[in-house]
C-alpha cells in the first residue's frame, strides 16, 4: 500500500519571518500525524529557517527548483549541492509555472531531474495539461510526451509524481474527483510502460485547487496517493485539515 503524500508549495509567498510564523503555528497541529509524508516547498531564502524549525518533526523542506549545472555562472540559479547542504532532500521539477512563464522544456526538465537525482534529491516531478489541451482530446499525448521526455533514461527511484491540470492551479476549479481518477490511472499505465512493476510504487499526486472540503473524496480514489497544494498551504488551519484528511 502506497504512503499517502500532501506536499505544500509556497510559490512566491512568506517572508522568512512568514515562515517561521506559519511553523509555529502549524507543527503543534500536525505532531501527531505518523501515517503522511509532509513536504513543505517554501521560496529558497526560507528553506534554511524552515529546515531549522522542522528538525526532529514529521515535516520535510522541499525546494521549488534548481538548475541542472553543479556551479558556474548562471545568476540567481541554484545547485542541487546547495540544497542539500542546505538540509532539504527534496525539489520540484516541472512545475506548470515553470513550463509557461520559464519556457521549461521537457529536454530541459529531463536535465534537471538527473542533476537532482544523481545528487541524492528527491524529486516531485509534475505533470499536467492545458484546458485548451484537455478540450482538444490531448490529454494523453501530453501528459504521454511529458512523462517519457521529462523521465528519459530516468530510475524510478526517489520520484514521486504530480499531475496537476493547469486549468485547475489556481482557480478554484478542481477536477472531479473522477477526471482527477483518469487521469493518474493513464499516469500509471504509462509509467508501467517506463518502470513495469516499480510503477505500483510510485505516488502520483493530485494538484490544482485542493482543499479541506475536497481532499478526502480526492484521496479516496485508487490512484491519487496525495495532493500538491498551492494556496491552501499557506494557512497552518487549513494545510493541517488537508494533511490530515482521514
Amino acid at each position: 500500500m502506497r504512503r499517502p503524500f500532501i506536499s505544500a508549495n509556497w510559490k512566491m509567498y512568506k517572508t522568512i519571518k512568514q515562515t517561521a510564523e506559519f511553523f509555529k503555528e502549524f507543527l503543534p497541529l500536525v505532531k501527531d500525524v505518523k501515517d503522511v509524508d509532509i513536504v513543505i516547498a517554501p521560496p529558497a531564502l526560507s528553506i534554511p529557517k524552515a529546515v531549522e524549525l522542522t528538525k526532529g518533526s514529521n515535516v520535510e523542506i522541499s525546494a521549488q527548483n534548481l538548475y541542472f549545472e553543479k556551479e558556474g555562472a548562471f545568476t540567481g540559479e541554484i545547485s542541487a549541492d546547495m540544497i542539500l547542504e542546505a538540509g532539504c532532500p527534496y525539489t520540484i521539477v516541472g512545475h506548470s509555472e515553470r513550463r509557461q512563464y520559464f519556457n521549461e522544456s521537457d529536454e530541459f526538465l529531463n536535465k534537471k531531474t538527473k542533476a537532482a537525482l544523481a545528487a541524492g534529491l528527491k524529486v516531485i516531478f509534475c505533470i499536467g495539461e492545458t484546458l485548451s489541451e484537455r478540450e482538444g482530446g490531448k490529454i494523453e499525448e501530453v501528459l504521454g510526451r511529458q512523462l517519457t521526455e521529462g523521465l528519459k533514461d530516468i530510475s524510478a527511484d526517489k520520484l514521486v509524481i504530480a499531475y496537476e491540470p493547469v486549468w485547475a492551479i489556481g482557480t478554484g476549479v478542481t477536477a472531479s474527483p473522477e477526471q482527477a481518477q483518469d487521469a493518474h490511472a493513464f499516469v500509471r499505465g504509462k509509467l508501467k510502460a517506463l518502470y513495469g512493476v516499480k510503477a505500483d510504487d510510485l505516488r502520483i499526486l493530485y494538484g490544482g485547487s485542493v482543499k479541506p472540503n475536497n481532499v478526502k473524496e480526492l484521496m479516496s480514489k485508487p490512484d491519487v496517493d496525495g495532493a500538491l497544494v498551492g494556496g491552501a498551504s499557506l494557512k497552518a488551519d487549513s494545510f493541517s485539515q488537508i494533511v490530515k484528511f482521514k
